[in-house]
């Protein structure tokens, strides 16, 4: 096998979009699915749509168009506000597009009109997390104005959550936001189709008991890839972990000093770390680096230990006395890990498991939870 690699198990990626998407339907929401951290994968993005998500979202338009030129045709939504940019080839690839910016929106509005086509706009509102969004005082004098353009219409409202300020959604957030899309359809008429409530941090309380309101699309892609609460780190009941493995090859293996011989002045050498003068210990480095992945969001094997890492080099202390040169080892990454390392152009994907089974809506998977360590 050639390394460094991720290998991919498909079935795992379906079984938790089914596991999601089973329990959101009975609330009465589904699962737009999440595909910018696998860079628009087009095999994982038919996984997560063979295990029931209602469409895709991407941020990137050049991982829409891997999607389209690689045959999925399903709805896809730019979850990022787009750039002006590219507000033609928005509208030729996408159905649908989350907007702050009248001036984008009158971009896509012209853009639309020039292909014959009525492209839709989500209105994405602040809540707290202060990355994007449109203040909510503001939001319906913004709607009336993008129902009055012609070449666009409005389809929802949608809110985001735990990402720059790490503001999880609250059960109060969530009825605030169906207060707005009621409020959006008093003023301008038209029904709101799309309510969406936010992302993976949101699960806890869509699986909770509280009411959902107006809210009916999540846009879910950490939960499903790596079957984990965003917020908690913790394992999602009844979802895989390990879908998702990152494999790399140790080309040295030897004992180093644990003073270094050169002065610490230099600040770019003061991070470095040896590890303890342990005789059972052994010092190792394995192809793989910064330009590849984010090794502090890399999970090490019992036995293991990171010290450090530069740009194309991992370093690791084991007590694992077989591993050798040539030799193998196996991560599981959390989602800055993954994002990365599935971007990186010298790791291979490997897929496994890539035709869905015939009863793959009855596979099973493991139901305790587990702390992501």
């Amino acid at each position: 096998m050639r390394c460094p690699c991720i290998e991919v198990d498909l079935r795992k990626i379906r079984h938790n979009t089914q596991t999601i998407a089973e329990r959101l339907k009975r609330r009465g929401i589904h699962v737009t699915a999440v595909t910018k951290a696998v860079c628009g994968h087009p095999a994982i993005a038919r996984a997560m749509l063979d295990g029931g998500a209602a469409g895709l979202a991407e941020a990137r338009l050049s991982n829409v168009k891997r999607l389209r030129q690689a045959g999925v045709t399903c709805a896809i939504t730019l979850i990022r506000t787009p750039m002006q940019s590219q507000v033609d080839d928005v509208v030729q690839a996408c159905e649908a597009s989350y907007n702050t910016e009248l001036s984008v929106i009158a971009a896509l509005a012209a853009a639309a009109r020039r292909q014959n086509k009525v492209h839709g706009i989500i209105l994405m509102v602040e809540m707290g997390d202060r990355r994007e969004g449109i203040m909510p005082h503001d939001l319906g004098d913004v709607a009336r104005r993008v129902v009055d353009m012609p070449g666009v219409a409005l389809k929802g409202i949608g809110a985001n959550f735990a990402c720059l300020s790490g503001i999880a959604p609250t059960a109060a957030k969530m009825r605030t936001l169906s207060v707005l899309a009621n409020d959006v359809e008093g003023q301008c008429g038209p029904f709101i189709e799309t309510v969406s409530g936010g992302n993976s941090a949101n699960l806890p309380w869509a699986f909770g008991a509280c009411t959902t309101g107006r809210i009916n699309d999540l846009r879910i892609g950490e939960a499903i890839l790596l079957g984990v609460d965003p917020i908690t780190g913790n394992q999602i009941g009844g979802m895989y972990r390990d879908a998702f493995t990152l494999v790399a090859e140790v080309i040295e293996t030897d004992a180093k000093s644990v003073h270094p011989s050169m002065s610490n002045a230099d600040h770019t050498l003061a991070r470095i770390r040896l590890v303890s003068a342990n005789l059972e210990t052994t010092r190792i480095i394995l192809a793989i680096g910064h330009q590849d992945t984010d090794a502090a969001g890399l999970s090490m094997p019992p036995g293991n230990t990171l010290i450090g890492a530069t740009s194309d080099h991992l370093v690791i202390g084991t007590k694992d006395a077989a591993l050798c040169v040539g030799s193998e080892m196996r991560f599981r990454m959390n989602y800055s890990a993954l994002m990365r390392a599935m971007a990186a152009p010298d790791i291979e994907i490997n897929r496994r498991n890539d035709r869905p089974a015939s009863n793959a809506h009855k596979v099973h998977g493991p139901g305790k939870h587990l702390a992501l360590v």
